[in-house]
């Protein structure tokens, strides 16, 4: 008995995968909305002096910097950095599967409470990009207006790693578990 509700609580869970991801991929701008806000607080907090503005154009999150091309600092262009939010927030559709398919009393609520749950975790990865860009990938001469020493670069490249390997997948599991316990003890106590 158990490994037939097992079986048919995985077969759900794949059947509500496609849905999931293709109504998290339209609705992404909206959805991704409060990520973009707070990416934006965290670089102000963080990097003030490096970020102009952070802008929202469907689910690229663009940051404009204070960072030259090169060295010329009477020129009069600046670096943009674009992150695509979809790249940390696919484990939205993961969890709104999980939940959808557990079949929950009170599931919407779930649904909701734990999407915003995952939202500062998205914004992690966002930000980690946006860092790794300036700071990493960027090249010596704009890397080096970022006054970023070597340990922070080390830094930022974990947080980068982090957020885009790990955070995205373990998160949205954990708190499928961690808010459904009653229906995972359920199948854990029938034979």
């Amino acid at each position: 008995m158990l490994k037939s509700q097992i079986a048919r609580f995985v077969v759900t869970v794949l059947a509500w995968l496609p849905v999931a991801f293709v109504v998290w991929y339209f609705a992404a701008p909206l959805l991704l909305w409060p990520v973009k806000l707070l990416a934006e607080a965290g670089v102000r907090i963080g990097a003030g002096d490096l970020v102009r503005a952070v802008e929202q154009q469907g689910s690229i999150l663009t940051f404009a910097t204070t960072l030259k091309p090169g060295t010329a600092t009477g020129a009069g262009g600046v670096i943009t950095v674009d992150v695509n939010m979809l790249l940390y927030s696919f484990g939205m559709p993961l969890f709104a599967a999980l939940v959808v398919a557990a079949r929950e009393p009170g599931w919407p609520r779930r649904l909701v409470v734990g999407c915003a749950a995952l939202m500062p975790f998205v914004a992690w990865g966002v930000v980690a990009d946006f860092l790794k860009n300036i700071a990493i990938t960027s090249g010596p001469m704009v890397a080096s207006q970022t006054g970023f020493v070597a340990w922070q670069r080390e830094a930022i490249a974990f947080a980068y790693q982090f957020g885009s390997l790990i955070l995205p997948t373990v998160v949205p599991a954990i708190a499928w578990v961690v808010s459904h316990r009653g229906f995972l003890e359920r199948l854990r106590r029938e034979p």
